[in-house]
């Protein structure tokens, strides 16, 4: 189904590829008549195009990148706002879309959510920007429908922000990125290496967009094959995918950690913008006549069959065909899988759900910026037509990703269609994607076409015994299973008659309720804000020399950002930062918030002149005076903050709070083997914090946790762009010597971690 170059590739024409080896520019010499080197052939990418086109470093290898336009939700515009508020924001320079498709159900801290929509609205009109009211459209929906053009880039704050099948290379990244961009600054990387993702063939009937995402994933998450690199979508297949079924695949490619994602656009793609009333807004992209990718995906899509992505992971895939036929031993799989992602904490098994040597799940969902979309509902409600899913414990529900859908749906009568087997129609909500919404019942398991399936994601909270599981599908296959009322059923089993509906956009309840200040910002309006809403506290500036407490020691191969912030009921807490704080860690490691306070609480006297002789820092700090090269250190200059170590933090969701909630903690560092996301490293810097790489093994630690590090000369080391430095771990009456990597750094991010955060920095 996939298969992986070993190397890089060249490809002529939009159609051959040739495998970069000794005789490969031979071979296409002698074809076309071009001598071309392979630097000038990186430069025929769609990708190279776009970011030449939005950088203004005049650098091509250090790229300083100026975005089109900013869309954030409800979970994240406010502290997003409030950051920049706090940096001297008068109004928005570009345009910035608050859409409201996360918190829109009211349903923890009484008017919490409702106070934060208020928040956006009355932002939206004195710094003039766009709102867009709850459940009128998820916010890739929403992007998809009005804001991407060919050729354009847009910055979002939410990880799935992909637009790369319309044209549009769009990349999802924490607040304080957006916060630059709102203060006129750049977002600032080394040009990324480009992998292509060539299709060839078409995908057979019952095979979905999130089968061939699937199968994606699989090929190249483990490996990191495409890690913080962009996928470029070339091939003869792509001619055979219907927009819909691009945009289902293009979203998930977050989920291979890729940076973005880009696809040839043609006149399928030149329909949807009509479709879409803004056909100026389409472009014809595809690479030159000779391109070079750094690595090249080959997807035959007749070869893709139906796929399901099992706990904990969309990387954990299988064919459902596969799964069928090795049940037993696959979910055994999953147990041992649980046992490391759940540490042991409650009794996970998935075999109570063989019925009859097949597997039952007790709810199905489709629904979001992966499901929600037209063509997946139409399908799942032809293969649903004149059926039940039934009276038992199987449960269906559908959100269509946007108001404009849902009214198609049932203006041509598939909403009819859906509701009368039993399924639950619902408005465009994020919900289900992250816990907030169609939490499953204790031990249930869900199939979902949505985008995660981290444990712990959906609404489980282990420290009450509760643990829920969700597998990811393609909707037709998700209609298929409830057809046969929750018993796992491929769609390609299905004989089906599809009636491939035409979709017609009305954008008239967006006129109607989507407040547009057309960029005109308006000073004189009071900004709304709830009693929830709260300033960020104040972050010192990088001391000297810091003094470190290990306070949480995580050994999962990847820890995800919902296991450091966990989603869900904690959502409606993102405008607080104090408040969201106490959930940090809260699903892994249930001591640390208690062990980051205590740390928090003697840096805060150090701050005052007060010597910490009442705590562990105390004889920390007695270890270190007794070696000469520290004897004239003075404890009280010296910063004191808690770390944690991971072996792979920050895989999965955008949200800068994985790294406040640990800031605002007194957090100064994190130390890790590697980090999953470059967003995730971002965030850590942009709130001040060093992304210390410890290359060891992490079976054996220099430190454990509870111990002390002093780092000497910190500041002078970002000072100075060094990528190390030397660490020194209290144990007893002894300083053990290791080494932390800073990797690279820009300019910026140096004065960002010396300043103690984004906030300071933009204020000097």
């Amino acid at each position: 189904m996939v298969t992986l170059s070993n190397g890089g590739a060249y490809l002529v024409n939009g159609r051959d590829v040739y495998e970069d080896n000794d005789g490969a520019l031979s071979q296409i010499k002698k074809m076309t008549g071009k001598d071309i080197t392979c630097s000038q052939a990186k430069k025929g990418t769609m990708a190279y195009s776009i970011l030449e086109k939005h950088n203004v470093s005049g650098n091509m290898d250090e790229l300083q990148i100026k975005f089109d336009k900013l869309t954030s939700h409800d979970i994240t515009f406010v502290g997003i706002i409030q950051t920049a508020r706090a940096s001297g924001l008068e109004k928005f320079p570009i345009p910035y879309v608050l859409t409201n498709c996360h918190n829109s159900l009211c349903a923890v801290g009484g008017t919490i959510n409702e106070d934060d929509h208020m928040f956006g609205l009355t932002c939206a009109k004195k710094y003039g920007g766009v709102y867009v009211p709850p459940h009128q459209a998820v916010i890739h929906q929403y992007a998809r429908e009005c804001l991407a053009g060919g050729g354009k880039m847009i910055l979002g704050s939410d990880s799935h922000t992909r637009y790369g099948a319309l044209g549009t290379m769009a990349m999802g990244e924490g607040g304080p990125e957006l916060v630059k961009q709102l203060l006129s600054k750049t977002y600032d990387i080394k040009m990324p290496k480009v992998v292509g993702v060539y299709m060839t063939g078409a995908p057979v009937q019952g095979v979905g967009p999130q089968d061939v995402a699937l199968a994606l994933i699989k090929a190249v998450f483990a490996n990191g094959y495409v890690n913080n690199k962009v996928l470029e979508f070339v091939g003869p297949g792509i001619d055979s995918l219907s927009a819909d079924f691009r945009i289902g695949i293009d979203v998930m490619t977050t989920e291979t950690t890729c940076l973005s994602s880009i696809w040839k656009t043609d006149d399928t793609i030149k329909e949807f913008y009509e479709i879409h009333n803004r056909p100026e807004d389409f472009e014809y992209l595809y690479p030159s006549d000779i391109a070079y990718y750094d690595g090249m995906v080959y997807i035959d899509l007749s070869k893709i069959k139906p796929m399901i992505a099992m706990p904990f992971h969309p990387s954990n895939a299988y064919t459902i065909e596969e799964l069928n036929a090795n049940l037993m031993d696959i979910l055994d799989d999953c147990e041992k899988k649980a046992l490391v992602s759940l540490d042991g904490q409650v009794e996970y098994s998935l075999k109570d759900k063989v019925r009859n040597n097949r597997l039952y799940v007790e709810q199905g969902i489709v629904a979001g910026c992966a499901g929600g979309g037209f063509e997946n509902i139409c399908a799942a409600a032809d293969i649903l037509r004149g059926k039940s899913i039934g009276s038992d414990e199987f449960t269906l529900s559908i959100y269509p990703a946007s108001t404009p859908i849902y009214m198609e749906l049932a203006r041509n009568g598939m909403l009819a269609e859906l509701m009368g087997t039993g399924a639950i129609v619902k408005t465009a909500f994020c919900g289900p994607c992250f816990g907030a919404g169609d939490t499953p019942a204790n031990n249930a398991l869900s199939i979902r076409h949505s985008t995660r399936n981290f444990p712990n994601r959906e609404g489980s909270k282990l420290q009450n015994g509760q643990i829920s599981s969700v597998a990811l599908m393609d909707a037709r296959s998700i209609a298929a299973t409830a057809a046969n009322k929750g018993y796992l059923t491929p769609a390609t089993d299905m004989d089906t008659k599809y009636t491939n509906p035409l979709y017609h956009f009305d954008s008239t309840i967006y006129a109607n309720r989507v407040f547009d200040s057309k960029g005109v910002a308006d000073p004189t309006v009071d900004i709304k804000f709830g009693p929830n809403i709260k300033d960020w506290p104040d972050m010192i500036a990088l001391t000297d020399n810091i003094m470190l407490k290990v306070v949480s020691e995580i050994h999962d191969p990847v820890t995800t950002t919902d296991e450091l912030i966990p989603s869900g009921e904690t959502s409606s807490y993102r405008s607080n930062p104090l408040g969201l704080a106490e959930f940090a860690l809260s699903r892994k490691d249930p001591a640390y918030v208690g062990k980051a306070k205590e740390v928090r609480a003697v840096e805060e006297e150090r701050q005052k002149g007060v010597y910490p002789d009442a705590s562990g820092f105390a004889q920390a700090f007695d270890v270190v005076k007794k070696d000469d090269r520290f004897k004239d250190m003075d404890p009280v200059s010296c910063g004191i903050g808690s770390t944690i170590f991971a072996v792979k933090p920050g895989d999965g969701s955008a949200r800068e709070q994985a790294a406040s909630c640990q800031r605002v903690l007194g957090g100064l560092a994190n130390i890790a083997n590697e980090y999953a996301t470059k967003r995730y490293r971002s965030n850590l810097i942009n709130w001040g914090m060093l992304p210390f790489i410890y290359n060891g093994d992490d079976k054996e630690l220099p430190f454990a946790n509870d111990d002390y590090i002093f780092i000497p000369g910190i500041a002078d080391i970002i000072r100075d762009k060094k990528e190390s430095c030397k660490a020194y771990v209290i144990k007893e009456e002894s300083l053990i010597e290791c080494e932390f990597e800073l990797g690279r750094l820009t300019d910026d991010e140096r004065d960002i971690i010396l300043d103690g955060c984004l906030i300071n920095y933009n204020r000097r």
